[in-house]
């Protein structure tokens, strides 16, 4: 029977052409746009986790009420019998200790004079750490644009537009002015060893990056951290396990009531990413029933078409005695093997387009020069293996429903009508 239609379909090109040609276009879209979609939601979730929250993040309940405002003054002290006890307690997740602070880079000139100012963010992180991973994790060595990574103390790494408008050069000596700890002043001059590029406008323009040792001993907190991040050493984010790692990790601290006890919030607490993970989660879903809707009208009216057209033909099946519920059925079967040979192109072609724009992706840094939001300059889509036989659900469903559709009008055959209508 299968045989039997397939050469029925292969030989008559105007009952499948359209149809193939619409199946293809649909499926084409459905993978294109969920790989494209799954990988800019997913790139800006990992960015937001290398930069920003962790896939778990501890810190004291008086910092995450402020953490906007980076008050070190609210850190976390005796970090390291802290990080002892998470990697006992979760031996799964790599701990790693940050600081963020904010101030002022001055640039002197050749007189002693300043050249040139600007407002910093400033981020300490463990450089001279190969256990910690984060110049891997952060994409440090290979965001550098000139210069080199530090290799000792007192040295520091810029954004590179930060030292393009203050007119920074490698070797240059600048100096950091801002608040300690505890409230006094902090100055500390600091070589720059190196410019760096993370393709992220907010960090490109006024970033440093130091040794956490460096920023410890300016700000005086000697084992102290604003923030410690925990990451999944698989490298994927499992929302469901940092959650109840949280809960968790709560829990230990629920009766004690001083604000500088610590508190773990998982990645989807925090930057207002909830709303993204969940729209990760749906959105292959919805484009699925979106197309699967839209395809469905169109090939019911290609059906209907080719209704009309095989009126005749079906006039003379039910003529020489082919019951009325066989021709519906295989016109079903027909639906299914065009359905599927449309699904195998449109995968073919969904997935060249994803291919392209995972490796060369969409360049969109002339729309960020005024944000504040961290995501990536390049928009990327992602392959994932659903991306390989998601396609054919609105592919094989679309077509079987519009032939259904299209296909009642058997039903409303009269035989006795029918030598009448074979003689016109």
């Amino acid at each position: 029977m299968i045989k039997f239609l397939l050469k029925g379909i292969l030989g008559d090109k105007t009952r499948s052409v359209l149809p193939v040609m619409i199946i293809t276009i649909g499926v084409a879209l459905t993978i294109l746009l969920s790989g494209y979609m799954r990988g800019v939601m997913g790139d800006m979730i990992d960015q937001n986790a290398r930069f920003e929250t962790g896939h778990v993040k501890v810190m004291s309940r008086a910092y995450a009420e402020n953490k906007d405002q980076l008050p070190n003054d609210l850190a976390l002290l005796g970090v390291g019998e802290l990080n002892e006890s998470l990697a006992k307690q979760f031996p799964e997740m790599q701990w790693v200790n940050r600081i963020k602070f904010g101030g002022l880079i001055d640039v002197p000139d050749d007189l002693g004079g300043s050249k040139g100012q600007g407002p910093a963010a400033g981020m300490a992180v463990a450089l001279f750490s190969t256990e910690s991973g984060e110049d891997v994790r952060m994409n440090i060595s290979s965001s550098i644009v000139k210069g080199s990574m530090p290799s000792h103390s007192g040295e520091t790494l810029v954004g590179h537009d930060f030292a393009e408008k203050l007119h920074i050069q490698i070797g240059d000596e600048v100096t950091y002015m801002g608040t300690t700890m505890n409230g006094s002043m902090a100055f500390e001059n600091f070589v720059v060893s190196g410019t760096v590029k993370f393709g992220t406008t907010a960090l490109d323009r006024g970033a440093i990056i130091v040794d956490i040792t460096d920023a410890r001993r300016m700000l005086d907190m000697e084992d102290g951290a604003g923030e410690v991040l925990g990451y999944f050493k698989s490298g994927a984010y499992d929302d469901s396990r940092a959650i109840a790692m949280s809960e968790t990790f709560n829990g230990q601290y629920a009766d004690d009531s001083d604000e500088f006890a610590p508190e773990m919030f998982p990645l989807r607490a925090q930057n207002n990413l909830s709303s993204f993970l969940d729209y990760v989660d749906s959105f292959s879903t919805l484009f699925v029933v979106i197309f699967v809707f839209a395809m469905s009208i169109v090939l019911w009216n290609t059906g209907l078409l080719g209704g009309l057209r095989r009126y005749q033909e079906f006039g003379i099946r039910l003529a020489l005695g082919e019951e009325k519920g066989h021709i519906y059925r295989t016109l079903i079967y027909e639906a299914i093997l065009i359905g599927a040979i449309g699904s195998v192109f449109g995968t073919i072609v969904g997935l060249g387009g994803v291919y392209y724009l995972q490796v060369v992706g969409i360049d969109i840094t002339g729309m960020l020069d005024d944000s504040t939001m961290m995501m990536p300059s390049v928009l990327r889509a992602s392959f994932t293996s659903d991306l390989l036989y998601i396609g054919f659900i609105p592919g094989l469903v679309a077509m079987v429903l519009g032939n259904a559709l299209s296909g009642i009008g058997i039903y409303r055959r009269e035989t006795a009508t029918l030598f009448k209508e074979l003689e016109v």
